[in-house]
Order: C-alpha cells, then structure tokens, then sequence
C-alpha cells in the first residue's frame, strides 16, 4: 500500500525535484504540496509549486500557502542561490494548477485527520508549518506516522559555519519538531552533499528529450552556477529530494538512532544541530539521522521520475493542447 505523504516544502530548485519525486513514485500517495517562506517568500514559493506541478502535468494533487514568518524573527531567503523568483534558470509560463483556498494548518490538519491510516509529513523547507501545526492540533499526533527533514547536519553549516539553512530560519521550529516524541528522521548536510548533480546526471536527464526534462537541466544548470559560485562546489548537491527517497525506499538512506538538540541562543552557533553521534551527552536518542546515500539508486530514482512525468505531461499536452 502506498505512503499517505504530506509534503511541506519552499520552491527552490531541489524542492522541484523533491515535487516530482514524491508525486511520481507508486510507493506514495502525495496528498498535498504545502509551501512556506524559505527560499524564497511565501507567494514565491506557492508560485513556484504551482509552476513545478502544471510544468510535470502534477494536476490532482492539491496545494496550500502556509506560514509567511518564522516562529521568532524574520525571514531570510536565499536568493544568493535560488534567484530573485526561487526558481531562475527556466522559462516559466502561467500555472494552470489551482491553489487551495485553505491555509496550509487548516489544510493539514483536515488531510491528516482524514486519512485512513497515520500520515508520513516530509519537510524540505524552515519547519515553521509543522511546528505550527503540532502546536495548533497536538490531538493529531498518532496520526502521524513520521516526520522526515530535510535539515540540519552532523557537522557543518551552509547559511553559517554551524547552521543549516532551513534549521538557522526557524530554530525554534525545529526545537518543536525534534522534541515532539514523534519518530523524526534528519537528512542534513552531511547525506545530501553526497547527492552530486553531475554532468553525467545532466547528461542523462538531457536524454530524456521532454519538454519537462530540458526545464529541469535548466534547474540544475543555474542552481550549478550558485553552488559554484557561493561555496566553489564542481556539482551542486540536490538536497531536498533526499527526504522523498528515504520515504520510498528506506535503504537508500542509511542512519543512525541519535540525540539531536537545535541550538538556539549562541551567537555563533543558532540554528545549529548538535547530533550526539557518539552518546556521549546521555540524552536520549530523538532522531534517525542520515548518514550515508546510496548515490546510485538515488538518481535512478529521480530519472525515472522525471521520464515518468515527463511522458504523462507530454501526453496532456497533445490531448489539451489549449490547456
């Protein structure tokens, strides 16, 4: 039986693969697209998910704009990656996918409490939706199933020299998330620089020769660019569909049982994940944290998913050519 997936997420380059992943895999059943400010703000983002999905012909699968704002403070984009839009490098046209007029809380909360079995939430954004919802509905908590992130890291930072960009914009989200109880798996840095966009993988998502495989070389060649440019990376790490892998196929994604604590106060280290790899703090272990990719089967994946959709959109196309 398919995974019941919500999937909170802020549009963004890796963010669109994560869209296409989740809706093209047979091993989930993606209920919705729930977008927050991250990458880019809130209306950006929900643009940018409504365009990923009418571009990969993504058309039943219902999309919620969700928090605008960090729990604490104000957020910060990364258009020093992502673009003024959240998503440069493609042309894209109007999307033709319709927003849902619920909020992303609201919206959550009534597919979790609706489903027919506990709902896995995937997070590749600032966790300020799901925290919120934990907050606002703790009743829904043995609905759930688990809450996979993409976040964090074992070692080092990328918006910091110790913070993750998601965990650094709402630390105090992901205070919530990991000391919730709830089972949390934590795809941090460490794992998702090990998902190289090489040219090879360009090479082989080129030969798809859909209109929706050359947007995504588009993706992958601007977000290539900023990796290069801002942190001298030779490929760019496609992180955020790391969390939609470990979801389809566990043993993708090796782990570890750990105790990880966001740190929310240094000066130098907020935002920051301190993941007790070798208990030597005594604190229990919170988390399943991502230690190894199986870089293999991770972009067999992702290329299948992209032919997968990119057949199915181009036969919508030549059914509804005025769509």
């Amino acid at each position: 039986m398919a995974i019941p997936v919500l999937l909170d997420c802020d549009p963004g380059h890796d963010d669109a693969f994560a869209i296409m992943l989740a809706a093209a895999s047979p091993a989930i059943d993606l209920l919705g697209i729930t977008t927050v400010a991250g990458n880019q703000t809130v209306p950006k983002t929900t643009l940018n998910a409504r365009r990923v999905c009418t571009a990969a012909g993504i058309t039943s699968v219902p999309i919620a704009a969700g928090r605008a704002q960090p729990l604490h403070g104000q957020h910060r984009a990364a258009a020093d990656i992502h673009g003024e839009t959240g998503l440069d490098g493609p042309a894209f046209g109007e999307p033709s996918v319709a927003l849902e007029p619920a909020g992303a809380i609201e919206f959550m909360r009534r597919m979790i409490a609706g489903a027919d079995q506990p709902v896995t939430l995937v997070a590749t954004g600032p966790l300020t939706n799901v925290a919120a919802l934990l907050l606002a509905h703790p009743d829904l908590a043995p609905r759930l199933d688990q809450i996979v992130v993409m976040g964090g890291s074992t070692d080092r930072g990328n918006v910091t020299p110790s913070a993750e960009f998601n965990v650094y914009v709402d630390p105090e989200a992901a205070d919530i998330v990991m000391t919730s109880g709830l089972p949390v798996t934590m795809c941090g840095l460490n794992v998702t620089h090990q998902a190289l966009a090489t040219p090879d993988v360009l090479d082989r998502i080129a030969a798809l020769d859909t209109p929706l495989a050359r947007i995504c070389v588009d993706l992958l060649t601007f977000f290539a660019g900023s990796y290069r440019r801002v942190f001298g990376f030779a490929a760019p790490p496609l992180h955020d569909p790391v969390a939609v892998a470990r979801v389809i196929d566990p043993a993708i994604v090796t782990t570890v049982h750990a105790n990880v604590t966001v740190e929310l106060t240094g000066p130098l280290t907020r935002g920051a994940t301190v993941v007790d790899l070798h208990q030597v703090t005594g604190r229990a272990p919170n988390a399943q944290v991502a230690v190894h990719l199986d870089t293999g089967r991770f972009w067999d994946l992702i290329v299948a998913a992209i032919a997968a959709l990119g057949r199915y959109a181009r036969l919508q196309a030549e059914l509804h050519p005025l769509m």
